[in-house]
């Protein structure tokens, strides 16, 4: 038996791991390892291998990945019952025949990696390329024995979507957010008191004790989004975890509560920009989510809510209780439920607008980290200008500033 066609009979001897060729490269592979492993003989055969190694050739090339950190990469997030299941609990305490059958399929995938298909195609150029990433399986000499540090990697990323992506969006699916709005945290100044409060309450939510769903009001362009985008910067790493949910969506909060509630991550449910007319229904939804319902509360989640208003529900004059047959009688009862809504966070924390002194503030601070060099006064000069012709006053409008500031001087530097 020829060894690729040895090579295909284990790839498709996985227990666990099948999942891992599901990506386009995986697909390319195991096409081609099934052309090479036909009976057949004569140009037809030929032709249809060396069209499957193209493609498999291509689609390397495409990604930029060697074959062997395309195979390491999908074994770390693949999404299994020994990756579930070992985020939860010690290797000793699951099944023995869960650990053989994950210790069979890395012994299987270690050879698929290390095998060579130029042994057959000498004559065309093979796809070499440097290791993008280093990590245990590339040291190692036998990945059986890797179990444990592979297990410490489950629980420290996660599988599957929520290891590759630290931010994602529902639209009746979870969708990762690839290139996720890079903002730290210390290039949010001038809001120390809630910037404080919700780095403290994140760290809790971490640290797998009690934290609260927060609302961040005040005007806009003041950090309430940025500085949420922020923490999942800084705590990614400690197994935070972002979802963006738009309001068209909220009726599918409890679903979205499901998928998460059971995961290991620690869970932000994002809600920028809220508010409510006074007929709006889908309101109810996050109500539930905030109060709860015969469902527990998932422990590892939490609501940070964003919006310009105090009182998250419009009020008009109209609104206001006046005797008449046609009302409600307990309408005044009514109408503080709608107004009381913001209540049902846990924490209010409030973006002032920023007077002058705190918009100088943003914008020396912004000024350093960017490097600009530029005397105070004519700093705070052009700051002060810019606010007026502008935007006003607002940590939007200092990075704003600062962003044309610093092309305007690239661009000056460079025709110098």
């Amino acid at each position: 038996m020829s060894e690729h066609h040895q090579i295909y009979i284990k790839a498709n001897s996985l227990l666990l791991y099948q999942s891992v060729f599901n990506h386009q490269v995986g697909k390319a592979f195991l096409n081609l390892l099934h052309q090479l492993s036909l009976t057949e003989t004569g140009l037809n055969y030929k032709i249809n291998c060396l069209q499957a190694y193209g493609i498999w050739f291509k689609t390397l090339a495409n990604f930029n990945q060697s074959w062997q950190d395309y195979l390491i990469e999908q074994i770390l997030l693949d999404d299994n019952p020994f990756s579930q299941q070992v985020q939860r609990k010690a290797l000793s305490d699951l099944p023995s025949s869960l650990l053989t059958a994950t210790r069979h399929d890395l012994k299987i995938l270690q050879e698929i990696s290390n095998w060579n298909p130029q042994n057959t195609f000498n004559s065309l150029p093979s796809w070499q390329i440097a290791h993008t990433f280093l990590n245990f399986f590339h040291q190692s000499q036998n990945w059986t024995e890797e179990l444990e540090t592979l297990a410490k990697h489950y629980r420290q990323y996660g599988t599957g979507i929520f290891a590759q992506y630290k931010a994602l969006q529902w639209k009746e699916a979870l969708l990762g957010i690839k290139n996720f709005d890079p903002i730290q945290i210390d290039e949010i100044v001038g809001y120390e008191l809630p910037k404080e409060t919700l780095i403290k309450n994140t760290e809790c939510l971490l640290a797998g004790l009690p934290a609260l769903h927060v609302l961040l009001y005040g005007s806009r362009g003041n950090g309430k989004s940025s500085l949420v985008k922020a923490l999942l910067n800084q705590y990614s790493e400690q197994g935070l975890r972002l979802i963006e949910v738009p309001k068209e969506f909220f009726q599918d909060l409890p679903l979205i509560l499901e998928k998460v509630r059971e995961q290991p991550q620690k869970f932000i449910i994002f809600v920028d920009d809220l508010s409510f007319e006074e007929d709006d229904e889908t309101f109810k939804a996050l109500k539930v989510v905030l109060e709860g319902s015969a469902i527990a509360k998932a422990k590892n989640v939490v609501v940070y809510a964003t919006s310009n208003r105090r009182h998250l529900i419009k009020e008009y004059f109209s609104d206001r209780p006046r005797p008449s047959e046609a009302d409600e009688v307990h309408s005044w009862d009514t109408q503080q439920e709608k107004l009381s809504f913001s209540d049902r966070f846990g924490l209010t924390l409030t973006f002032e607008s920023a007077n002058q002194e705190t918009y100088l503030k943003i914008v020396h601070h912004l000024a350093k980290i960017a490097n600009l060099g530029l005397p105070t006064d004519e700093l705070d000069f052009k700051a002060k200008q810019w606010a007026t012709r502008h935007n006003g006053r607002s940590g939007r409008t200092a990075r704003q500033f600062i962003d044309y500031l610093q092309g305007e001087l690239n661009f000056t530097n460079k025709q110098t």
